[in-house]
C-alpha cells in the first residue's frame, strides 16, 4: 500500500508538469458547493467529499476519534460516546486556536484518504476528479496540487439568509460563522472558475454542465493516468492496459 509521502511526492510531481488533472470545489458557508457537487455527480464526475471522510475518520475508537476527545474533552461527547458535531463547530467557530487545533489533528488523516481515491479514479480512466474542500484555500496544502479551481459563489445577504435558515441560527451567530471563513469575494478572485449560484437552480445548473464540458475537452487527464498505472501495476499492467485498448 502506498504511503501517504509517496503519493504527495507522485502528485508534486504531476503538478509541476501540468499534468495533473485535480479541480478543487470550495465556496463559503450555505453559498450552495454541495447542490454544485451533486450536479457533477450526475454528469458522471467523480467527487471526493472532504466532509464524508471527515465523519468517515472520527469514527468511534478510531486514532483522530481519541485525539479530538483528548484535546477537547468528554464534554463533545453524546450519549452513545460519538462525537457531537455542532457542539464541536460551536466551539472552533469561535475560538480560532481551537479551530487551527482541530484542523491540524484532522487534516493529515483526511488528505491520506483523499489522495488515495485520486489514484483508485485515475487509473479507472476518468478525465478529471472533483475535490470538495471547503478550506481548499484556506490550508494551501490540497490547492497546491489542483489544475482548475472552483468557486462556488452567491452575493452575501443571500448567504447569510440561507445559514440562518438552514441552521436555525439567528443573525449575530450566522455572521460569525461567516466571518470564521475566508471572505467570499477573496476566494472568488483566486478561483479560476466561478459558479455564481445567486440565482436559481437552472441557471446553476446551466453553469456546471458548460464548465463540465470545458474540462471534458482536456487530455490531461492521460499522462496521469499511465504514471498512476505504472506506480500501483508496473510497466506490466501499463502494458496491459494499452493492449486492452487496442483490442477495444
Amino acid at each position: 500500500m502506498l504511503s501517504t509521502h509517496i503519493l504527495a511526492s507522485i502528485f508534486s510531481k504531476l503538478s509541476q508538469n501540468r499534468t495533473m488533472f485535480l479541480v478543487g470545489l470550495t465556496g463559503g458557508i450555505a453559498t450552495g458547493k454541495s447542490t454544485v457537487a451533486n450536479v457533477f455527480r450526475e454528469l458522471g464526475c467523480p467527487v471526493i467529499d472532504s466532509d464524508q471522510i471527515a465523519r468517515q475518520i472520527v469514527q468511534l475508537d478510531s486514532p483522530v476519534y481519541w485525539a479530538i476527545v483528548n484535546s477537547f474533552g468528554q464534554e463533545i461527547l453524546l450519549e452513545d460516546r460519538t462525537i457531537n458535531r455542532e457542539r464541536l463547530g460551536n466551539i472552533i467557530f469561535s475560538d480560532r486556536e481551537k479551530r487551527q487545533l482541530l484542523n491540524s489533528i484532522t487534516h493529515p488523516a483526511i488528505h491520506k484518504a483523499m489522495l488515495k481515491q485520486v489514484i483508485k479514479y485515475f487509473i479507472q480512466g476518468y478525465r478529471y476528479v472533483i475535490l470538495d474542500v471547503p478550506l481548499l484555500f484556506e490550508t494551501k496544502k490540497v490547492a497546491r496540487f489542483m489544475k482548475h479551481t472552483i468557486v462556488v459563489y452567491c452575493d452575501p445577504q443571500a448567504q447569510l439568509t440561507r445559514l440562518m435558515q438552514r441552521n436555525n441560527l439567528i443573525q449575530e451567530d450566522a455572521e460569525q460563522r461567516i466571518s470564521a471563513q475566508m471572505p467570499l469575494e477573496q476566494k472568488r478572485m483566486m478561483a479560476s472558475h466561478v459558479i455564481d449560484n445567486s440565482g436559481d437552480p437552472a441557471s446553476t445548473y446551466r453553469q456546471v454542465c458548460k464548465l463540465h464540458s470545458q474540462l471534458e475537452d482536456s487530455m490531461d487527464f492521460l499522462a496521469v493516468r499511465l504514471l498512476a498505472v505504472v506506480t500501483v501495476t508496473g510497466f506490466g499492467g501499463l502494458l496491459y492496459m494499452l493492449m486492452k485498448r487496442c483490442i477495444i
